[in-house]
């Protein structure tokens, strides 16, 4: 099944291991076999990967990009998932994570991606929420 990619002017995008930038119109792509790509908006770059979620994200974002790299990335992958999951209790996010899990397993990555991002929504409510919380205590005592 065709991808089709309609990208803004000079957006930029990965396709398989190669960064690729869009002129200065609007253009639309169609990608007729399977590839690696991944819109701009959806690149994390190490040093934004600040909180645990963002962690699991980095980790799988870097399988997608390199399929046939070492360990290395599937390791971190597992190790925050692991502690995340040890830090929640709330029962759709868990499923989440298991979905995450099992899609990572088999090597499907952007769905695993895709899936990631609603563990930003739980943690930054959860952040949202502590903060919160905290700051009306502290006005309290």
């Amino acid at each position: 099944m065709p991808l089709k990619l309609s990208l803004k002017p000079g957006e930029k995008f990965v396709l398989n291991g190669a960064v690729l930038a869009n002129g200065d119109k609007r253009t639309s792509l169609v990608i007729q076999n399977k590839a690696c790509v991944l819109r701009e908006k959806d690149i994390m770059h190490p040093k934004d990967a600040k909180t645990p979620a963002r962690m699991v994200y980095l980790a799988i974002m870097l399988m997608y990009l390199d399929q046939e790299s070492s360990e290395e990335p599937y390791n971190e992958f597992a190790l925050r998932m692991t502690e995340f999951m040890g830090a929640i209790q709330n029962r759709d996010v868990l499923a989440t994570c298991v979905e995450i899990s099992r899609d990572v397993t088999q090597g499907a990555y952007y769905k695993a991606l895709i899936a990631c991002r609603k563990l930003f929504d739980y943690e930054q409510e959860r952040l949202n929420y502590d903060v919160t919380s905290l700051s009306k205590r502290s006005a309290r005592g």
